[in-house]
């Protein structure tokens, strides 16, 4: 067995590492405090805390440091909100972005509405850090409480499939007003015996709706989830906000940034329609997306929903096929929503447009300072950069940048 060696904490890291003085990350180490460390390649194994931060909090869950889904529970409330605050400004000062964030806001709420459990050997959990060896667990105590039984609900639809035992299976378990939704993944088609048992079980365990990779086994109550702007349809598998609170406040966010009385608004990497629904309570909305699960779940939450300006839809591959400058020059603003890796292709677009506002939501501070450098350089001004945490105790964090046009440059 390596020696132990004492190390000095200087801060903490964008993956919620403690950074010894010579740059080692140590997990579940904070700034200001002495660890004894085993090293293990280029990281450092905490062995003991020898001298603890006052900022050090006790973590609420059972399986923190084992469990790889949080890494930050350990650390008191105020101080883990400037962390959160200094991941967006540290992308944006290295972009050169010009503005500092505002303080992150906490959209945690009564805790997160998804879940993805991985199933192993008949055990339903969630991987280690930096592992792919699995936790097994009662409940994850950071979603909201439909979702405490969903282990035992993986571990139950995998026993028809296996178990997970010839390879592996994943659920994704959805909380909507209808109940549970749940996709479950990794295995291929079923003969009809398999798929009447999973119907039971989705019977037994009351279930909305259950599918296999987006393919639906039984929908015995539609899902949909309210939103600010209407109730939203996702498919199967679907994305959401990771929480009902953040899909309320970066909603509000959009609107708040909206010039006055907007005719024509495109939303870009619509989804299933949060931001499409809120934006046609006020002007009529253009949603682009990938995805054609996605644009029908918006289009029948539009057909269904009162009071609603014009929504028209396209399906895109806006990473191959952005909107062009001479097809945004329509709009008197673009809202969009990529996933992790950005928007880059359209950004580039974008920054080519006369578009009045473009607000950017981002669940990466990396790639949306990327894009946002872009926009910067065809002339547009940063004017609001707000992070909202609706990743608590992880090291994700989403972002909403406003920019705006001069005056003089829209009229060129």
């Amino acid at each position: 067995m390596s020696e132990t060696e004492s190390l000095r904490i200087a801060r903490l890291g964008s993956r919620g590492d403690g950074l010894a003085e010579d740059g080692t990350p140590v997990a579940y180490a904070l700034p200001g405090e002495r660890v004894a460390i085993r090293r293990e390649g280029a990281r450092g194994e905490l062995v003991a805390v020898e001298e603890p931060s006052p900022e050090r909090i006790a973590p609420f869950c059972p399986h923190f440091g084992d469990c790889g889904g949080c890494s930050v529970q350990h650390l008191a409330p105020e101080p883990y909100r400037a962390w959160k605050t200094g991941l967006v400004a540290q992308a944006a000062a290295q972009a050169g972005l010009g503005l500092a964030p505002e303080a992150a806001i906490d959209a945690h709420g009564p805790g997160r509405r998804r879940l993805t459990l991985h199933i192993r050997d008949g055990e339903a959990g969630l991987m280690a850090a930096r592992s792919h060896r699995l936790v097994p667990i009662g409940h994850c105590p950071i979603t909201v409480p439909a979702l405490h039984g969903a282990p035992a609900l993986a571990r139950a639809l995998a026993a028809p499939l296996g178990h997970g035992r010839t390879k592996p299976l994943d659920a994704l378990v959805t909380a909507t007003d209808a109940g549970l939704d749940v996709d479950m993944r990794g295995h291929g088609p079923v003969d009809a015996g398999t798929r009447a048992k999973l119907v039971g079980l989705a019977e037994s365990h009351d279930l909305a709706r259950l599918s296999l990779h987006g393919d639906v086994v039984v929908e015995r109550r539609r899902p949909s989830v309210s939103s600010p702007g209407g109730a939203l349809l996702p498919p199967p598998g679907g994305f959401l906000q990771a929480t009902a609170e953040a899909e309320r406040l970066l909603a509000t966010l959009v609107l708040d940034a909206l010039p006055k009385k907007p005719k024509r608004v495109a939303d870009l990497f619509s989804g299933c329609g949060p931001f499409s629904l809120a934006l046609a309570r006020r002007c009529e909305v253009h949603a682009v997306e990938g995805d054609a699960a996605a644009l029908a779940g918006l289009d029948r939450a539009v057909r269904e929903a009162a009071g609603l300006r014009r929504v028209t839809t396209e399906r895109r591959d806006l990473f191959r096929r952005p909107l062009l400058s001479a097809e945004l020059d329509r709009f008197d603003a673009v809202v969009m929503d990529p996933p992790r890796a950005g928007a880059e292709a359209q950004a580039r677009q974008l920054a080519l447009s006369k578009v009045p506002v473009v607000v950017s939501v981002s669940c990466d501070p990396g790639t949306f300072a990327r894009d946002a450098g872009m926009l910067l350089a065809g002339g547009y001004a940063l004017t609001r950069l707000a992070p909202v945490d609706q990743f608590r105790h992880a090291p994700h964090v989403e972002v909403v940048g406003v920019f705006e046009r001069p005056p003089k440059a829209r009229r060129r």
